[in-house]
Formats: structure tokens, sequence, C-alpha cells
């Protein structure tokens, strides 16, 4: 082997590797931010008195969580998010798939916040935009803040008449949110990080995909706030 072969080939090792690395630290960030999700569902359907109500966590046919949520503005408010989706479908609850929220707002802001985000997609409808590239809450599905109380009742024209209900928890207080005007995009770079290869989104939550080693402790929470799967309406 020629000295310019040996420089060629140690270079492509150490690109090789350093790609290898990257990948790693990119999976093991998805990795967290599916337990901390996890985590969020679990202490947020733990309050009996201020939690979601039982009718909507048995009826939320998608559920999104975005930890750690940043607002921030000097007059000029705006929010961003990186978050994970499942849906019900009638192979159990899907394999999780990475999507992005953000949005803007205009208004006296001065500082900023990070909350946590739960977004429920509560019918077909809602749950089949998730399989645009983008939806903006609002414009493309109806969503409204979503109502607290472990026993309220969920039958109300808020509830019934929309397609997304928001929820957000900011230093230890839950209650409903509105994001109209928001946006949730998928996140195809995260998805690919996380599967090893591009996937399409359709077939993540629709149950096509099996889910991979990590999902559990994310699936885990959803499942036993959530419920079990049931056949997904048509």
């Amino acid at each position: 082997m020629t000295r310019k072969m040996a420089t060629l080939l140690s270079a492509t090792l150490l690109f090789a590797t350093i790609a290898f690395a990257k990948d790693e630290g990119d999976r093991a960030k998805l990795q967290q931010r599916l337990d901390k999700s996890a985590t969020i569902i679990n202490e947020i359907t733990s309050a009996p008195d201020k939690g979601i109500p039982q009718d909507i966590l048995a009826h939320a046919r998608c559920v999104a969580v975005i930890p750690t949520m940043m607002k921030a503005g000097l007059g000029l408010g705006g929010e961003y998010g990186q978050g994970v989706v499942t849906c019900r479908t009638n192979r159990g609850w899907s394999a999780p798939a990475f999507y992005r929220l953000g949005g803007g707002s205009f208004g006296l802001q001065i500082g900023g916040e990070a909350v946590d985000v739960v977004a429920l997609f509560m019918n077909d409808k809602g749950a089949e935009s998730l399989l645009a590239h983008k939806v903006k809450l609002g414009a493309d599905a109806s969503a409204s803040a979503g109502p607290v109380g472990r026993t309220a009742s969920a039958d109300t024209n808020i509830t019934m008449h929309s397609e997304v209900l928001t929820y957000s928890r900011s230093r230890g207080l839950f209650g409903g949110i509105s994001l109209k005007g928001s946006w949730f995009e998928q996140n195809a770079g995260d998805t690919r990080s996380f599967y090893g290869r591009d996937i399409n989104f359709r077939n993540i939550l629709n149950g096509s995909v099996r889910a991979p080693a990590g999902s559990e402790q994310f699936l885990s929470a959803v499942r036993k706030d959530f419920g079990k799967a049931r056949i997904a309406s048509k």
C-alpha cells in the first residue's frame, strides 16, 4: 500500500468514526427527549383534581409532547420546541414520530420562559393533519385550550369541535393553553437519526413501523395514562 493510499484510508476511517459518533450523539439526545416526554405524561396525568379529563384521555387519537418549549421575546414573541408524537392504531400505539412546534405572537413580552406542551389530536381529521408536512393550528386544524380537571366533562362545544386540544405546564402550574397560529412540522432529520433511515411518517403513525429500542418508556406512559389500543375509527 502506498503512502497516499494509506493516508486516504486513514482519512476515510476518521470521517466514518466522526459520523458514527455524531449519529450516536444525536440518537442519545432523542432518547432523552422520549424519556422526558414519558415523565411529563406521567406527571400531568397523576393529579386527580388538575389533570386532563378521563374521557379526553380515553378518546385522544394522537398524543404529542414537546418538552421544554422555549418562549422568549422583547416586543416580538415566539416559541419553538422539538417533540414526539404517537397515534392509536389497530396494532396498538404507533412508534414515535418526531416533530417541531413553532410559531410567533406579537405583544408586550420581556424575558423568556420554558414550558412543557402536550397536544392531543382528538379525531381522524386531527390525526390526518399530522401527515401533512406542516399543519397550522387554527387554520389547517381547529385548536383550543384543553379543559382541566380529571372528572370534568369533555362534552362541550369547545372540545367537541376542536381537532386539537393543547395544554402547557410551567413552574409546576398545569392548564390549557391556546396555540392558535403555531404550527406542527415533521422533523425528518430527527426521525432519520432515531431510526437510522428515512421512513414515511404515515407508515410510522399508522402502526406499520415497529417501535425501535428506546421507545418503550414513552409508549408505556402513553398506554398507562391514555389507555391500551383500540381499533382506529374510519
